[in-house]
């Protein structure tokens, strides 16, 4: 079989071949080895600006009037910050990580690195020049999470197109006789993606209510059906490298995998409960939400196995461990927040922001931080994941748990009837820590900058 992308060489999958410690393992570097760098240097970037961006905006939260210039006020910053960490950051690395799995785990190696200097570019591209237009003031009508108007978004959607075409390529060059469970998940996700983007850009179906549907759709597929399903594709190839254990069972996965795009796909609506939606649709979200058990239960229970029959423990397994508690966690608390009792209370308060910091956040950060201990060129010291463990994973700790104690004290008090300002007076104390917990989240991703740098110049 012809390809330009990759050269085929015998390279059995981790579930086949011999546990080898990550650690002992010295492939020369080719290019596209130096491309997946680059692409995560790239990344590592988009997130130390990003979340400068949100560091400041913490502070607004407790100095309102720090400043009266208007590309600096929170309406225009939130959503750079957003898009920032959502395209800069977690798509970029989870891109650059894919293109390491999924050829490993189809027994192939990569040789050039052209496309992933591309798809670095094209994603870079979009959210330097999103970022600008939004602080500019222009915006996608406000949609959460869309709000970079569609010409910015073509060079993003070149890039997840040619970021599958080259994936695909590995898959049709594998060695295996099945297709590996991490590119299954991986290419789904891509393919998602392109539908999600292209049906919220598409203005069809954009009039009055409809918009709100799509924006459910929209905002929930984007980090179900691209980040997580991104993430969980890698866990099954990163897991059992860090610790040297295997997996459960193949056909669980599957299960997983194919009851997540089966009960996922239908959710997005559980964000508008006693919305003018219809109420049939807004019972399909909590029917999808209940159904979400099933994978995520299916999929944590298949990955803690390769845990508890570790062989090895390199310094990435601690940050999957916890990027794992962080799914399991998470995850059953959307379903909880589905509900209608529980939306009622925490739907327009800072519950809903811990709860997207716990799972984007502690899932697909946290998750990324240990690929990029994984994959170093020099192995991190234990030292120094702990201090980022420390850092990050204490900083969100410190972050969603007052905001949760503080948005369910704001929201029952609304339910009270009390004057909305006395909700505002109440949460100052909890704005604080999340001041506080977001300051040390912020010095993490400095300090990933530094070593990440440092590893690399050096390697």
């Amino acid at each position: 079989m012809k390809s330009t992308e990759v050269e085929v060489d015998v390279i059995l999958p981790t579930a086949q071949r011999p546990v080898v410690k990550v650690e002992q393992q010295q492939p020369r570097v080719s290019d596209a080895d130096r491309a997946t760098r680059s692409a995560l240097i790239w990344a590592v970037v988009w997130l130390v600006v990003g979340t400068t961006v949100g560091e400041y905006l913490g502070i607004k939260f407790l100095q309102p009037d720090i400043d009266t210039i208007p590309w600096l006020s929170f309406g225009r910053l939130r959503p750079v910050h957003t898009n920032m960490v959502f395209w800069g950051w977690a798509s970029l690395a989870l891109i650059a990580v894919a293109h390491i799995v999924v050829p490993q785990q189809c027994g192939v190696r990569p040789q050039s690195g052209k496309a992933l200097r591309w798809i670095t570019g094209l994603i870079s591209t979009t959210v330097g020049v999103g970022s600008v237009v939004l602080a500019l003031g222009i915006n996608n009508s406000g949609g959460e999470y869309r709000e970079y108007v569609w010409p910015v978004m073509i060079p993003f959607a070149a890039a997840i197109l040619l970021s599958l075409r080259t994936l695909w390529s590995y898959v049709k060059a594998r060695t295996t006789s099945t297709i590996p469970v991490t590119a299954w998940y991986i290419l789904s996700a891509h393919i998602f993606l392109l539908t999600i983007v292209t049906v919220a850009y598409v203005p069809l179906w954009q009039g009055g209510i409809g918009e709100t549907i799509v924006q459910g759709y929209y905002m929930h597929q984007g980090v179900g059906m691209w980040f997580m399903m991104s993430m969980l594709g890698i866990y099954y190839a990163v897991i059992p490298q860090a610790t040297g254990g295997r997996i459960l069972s193949q056909r669980l996965s599957l299960v997983a995998f194919w009851t997540q795009i089966v009960c996922y796909t239908v959710i997005g609506t559980h964000h508008f409960v006693f919305s003018a939606i219809p109420w049939w649709l807004q019972m399909t979200a909590l029917v999808g939400s209940i159904g979400m058990i099933i994978p995520v239960l299916a999929g944590t229970i298949n990955l803690a196995v390769a845990f508890r029959t570790r062989q090895h423990w390199h310094p990435s397994a601690v940050l999957f461990l916890l990027s794992l508690v962080f799914y399991v966690t998470g995850s059953l608390q959307g379903t909880l927040e589905a509900f209608e009792y529980a939306n009622l209370v925490w739907h327009f308060t800072d519950y809903t922001v811990a709860h997207s910091h716990l799972t984007m956040y502690g899932i697909i950060t946290v998750g990324l931080f240990g690929t990029i201990v994984l994959y170093a060129p020099r192995r991190w010291t234990t030292r120094e994941r702990t201090i980022l463990t420390t850092l990050a994973v204490g900083g969100l700790l410190l972050y969603a748990v007052p905001l949760m104690v503080g948005g369910t004290l704001r929201g029952l008090s609304w339910l009270e009837g009390r004057p909305f300002m006395e909700s505002v007076t109440l949460m100052m104390p909890f704005w604080t820590w999340r001041a506080i917990g977001g300051t040390a989240m912020w010095i993490a991703h400095i300090y990933v900058f530094v070593i990440v740098l440092r590893r690399y110049r050096h390697a």
